[in-house]
């Protein structure tokens, strides 16, 4: 039985981002699978998470989560805002350094302590010979991009270097560091074709393949009792439309754009009120701008999440740090109108934009305000982008199952005996 060990350098507890639940939905997947597969048995699947302690969650006999201490956590950095999900920034491991030998895969998902320990390790390995691991890569998060626009929060309360200087210089850095990690592994997995033009130039077309993400159709669909749920549950409004915004509420998923689009189109005599699910900078900027016209929720685990979105009208998600975007398709699966920035990866996930979607040409509040008004305005046309996206979501997204089985599983089994792969070279 082949072993994997994905490493996922992000802190898991049920507030989690996006990139721990995915790799909970694969692992989930994973644990259905039955004991043979036509090529062979399944893998036996490790997911490494960082906890506040160490300690195993089994899902079945071949399937289960490890959590594992940082050694240098972030988490007191990030908190203060309610930023990104916490990770390590040590540039080593030792506790996973001794687990990882058992394993004959090993999957990097990020660029901090857990993947530069693997590929420490694995070119060590590579200079013994002859067993070596083979390693393989998927990217979920720009984190360069991402960090920059932290390092301009942080560089607002008093650091000696202008903020814009200080922000691009760590993106460029941080953009160094994830390419000689990548460079390191023999496949990388990108969430989307320009993710693969993306990183083609680099490490080689015939290196990059493509790994979708999926959707869970019984967890997130339609339901046309949510809304006055969520009315009761939250004192929301049953006269106009809900906006819903879900993620971290800053400046790196686009908050502050769709939140003066809002006031914009309140000035117009346009009636919409904002919902926000989950927790961030902006959060008390955004209720000092629209007041009553904005409630927010706080962080919600996805069992709380997915009658939310079956409650609410539109999702609008002006973020363009996405790789991916689930929440998009999340929020198609339940039946929502979504308004996504032109250009942007989450736009993959509609099929005939203007139908099933609606794409802002711009990032300019003005034309989210327009965006913005031929919904919520028009009811309509609100019904039909509804109904026309979560047809969309039920027809053309793929199931959890479904990514695991095509997209991962060929990357994890092995092709040839151990000793004929190799680690490259940064």
């Amino acid at each position: 039985m082949n072993s994997v060990a994905v490493l996922v350098e992000l802190t898991r507890n049920p507030m989690s981002g996006g990139q721990v639940k995915c790799w909970e939905r694969f692992a989930e997947a994973a644990a259905r699978l039955p004991e043979e597969l036509p090529d062979g048995p399944v893998p036996d699947l490790t997911v490494y998470f960082l906890g506040e302690r160490d300690r195993v969650e089994t899902l079945s006999p071949h399937v289960r989560f490890v959590m594992l201490r940082p050694v240098l956590s972030t988490a007191a950095l990030m908190s203060a805002d309610g930023a990104a999900d916490a990770s390590d920034l040590a540039p080593y491991h030792h506790r996973l350094a001794t687990l990882l030998p058992r394993h004959d895969v090993w999957h990097l998902t990020h660029s901090f302590a857990y993947a530069t320990t693997a590929v420490r390790l694995a070119r060590a390995a590579a200079r013994r010979g002859p067993r070596v691991p083979r390693l393989v890569a998927s990217v979920h998060t720009d984190v360069p991009k991402l960090t920059s626009v932290y390092t301009r929060y942080f560089a607002d309360r008093g650091l000696p270097l202008p903020g814009d200087l200080l922000a691009d210089r760590t993106e460029r850095w941080l953009r160094r560091r994830r390419d000689r990690l990548l460079n390191a592994c023999e496949r990388v997995l990108v969430p989307t074709p320009a993710g693969r033009a993306e990183f083609a130039p680099l490490l080689g077309p015939h290196r990059v393949s493509l790994l979708r993400r999926g959707t869970d159709h019984d967890r997130f669909h339609p339901d046309p009792t949510a809304r006055a749920r969520l009315a009761r549950r939250y004192g929301l409004p049953t006269d106009r439309p809900l906006v819903l915004f879900a993620g971290r509420l800053d400046a790196s998923k686009g908050l502050p754009l769709l939140a003066r689009s809002l006031r914009l189109l309140h000035a117009r005599g346009g009636r919409a009120h904002l919902v926000m699910a989950g927790s961030g900078a902006e959060a008390d900027a955004v209720h000092r701008l629209l007041g009553t016209d904005a409630t927010l929720l706080g962080p919600l685990p996805q069992e709380r999440l997915a009658p939310v979105y079956a409650g609410c009208d539109v999702f609008a998600f002006p973020s363009r740090t996405e790789t991916c975007g689930n929440v998009v398709a999340e929020a198609m699966a339940s039946g929502l109108a979504v308004l996504l920035p032109e250009g942007a990866a989450t736009t993959q996930w509609l099929t005939a934009p203007g139908r099933d979607g609606i794409v802002v040409p711009d990032d300019d509040p003005h034309t989210w305000a327009d965006a913005l008004s031929t919904l919520v305005s028009h009811p309509g046309h609100l019904a039909t982008v509804r109904t026309h996206a979560a047809a969309t979501a039920r027809h053309h997204h793929p199931t959890w199952d479904r990514v695991l089985t095509e997209d991962l599983l060929p990357h994890w089994t092995p092709v040839s005996a151990y000793g004929t792969t190799h680690v490259r070279a940064a």
